[in-house]
């Protein structure tokens, strides 16, 4: 069983497209677990693998529901409460997007959030997925103090709206 593409699969059906697989989400982005067994052609055992090894932690079941814990482009409401974010936060990114960032800041894209790391070794491994990764630093306390709602999923990620270039810093070499 490849744990990496079942992962992935399981990602674009609980995030992005889960009509393809005749899935329908409720308002919070859970789905029935057996709903989304029968759409992948899974065993239980298969789907609480992938769930326990996914070293992103993306996925969520509570009871007999499956959810992605963030990164939906599919409109859902989490219920996350607001939280107070650590003093900084760090963002992965390809070094070819960085001077784009320094420009505009942060933005969600497609996405419902942007998503913040809070260690360097987590945001360069999200940098590495397109290329050569640059860590920038997001003074969140700062935004937070200058009233930016952040957000943490249960997977740890950090989530807000937009963080402006003025709280982004990239590292000096």
């Amino acid at each position: 069983m490849d744990v990496v593409r079942i992962s992935k699969r399981m990602s674009k059906a609980l995030r992005h497209q889960p009509e393809r697989l005749g899935l329908t989400l409720d308002q919070a982005g859970w789905v029935p677990v057996e709903d989304l067994l029968a759409a992948l052609h899974l065993t239980r055992d298969e789907l609480d693998r992938v769930v326990a090894e996914n070293n992103k932690k993306r996925f969520e079941v509570v009871g007999g529901r499956i959810r992605a814990s963030q990164g939906h482009s599919v409109e859902v409401d989490l219920g996350y409460e607001p939280a107070e974010p650590p003093v900084v936060l760090y963002h992965g990114t390809p070094t070819g997007n960085v001077a784009a960032i320094l420009a505009q800041g942060l933005l969600k894209g497609n996405r419902h959030h942007v998503h913040l790391s809070q260690d360097t070794a987590t945001a360069e491994q999200v940098g590495a997925r397109r290329g050569r990764p640059v860590v920038l630093t997001v003074h969140a306390g700062r935004m937070a103090a200058d009233g930016h709602v952040f957000f943490r999923s249960t997977n740890g990620v950090w989530l807000t709206e937009h963080v402006p270039a003025a709280y982004v810093t990239a590292p000096t070499r």
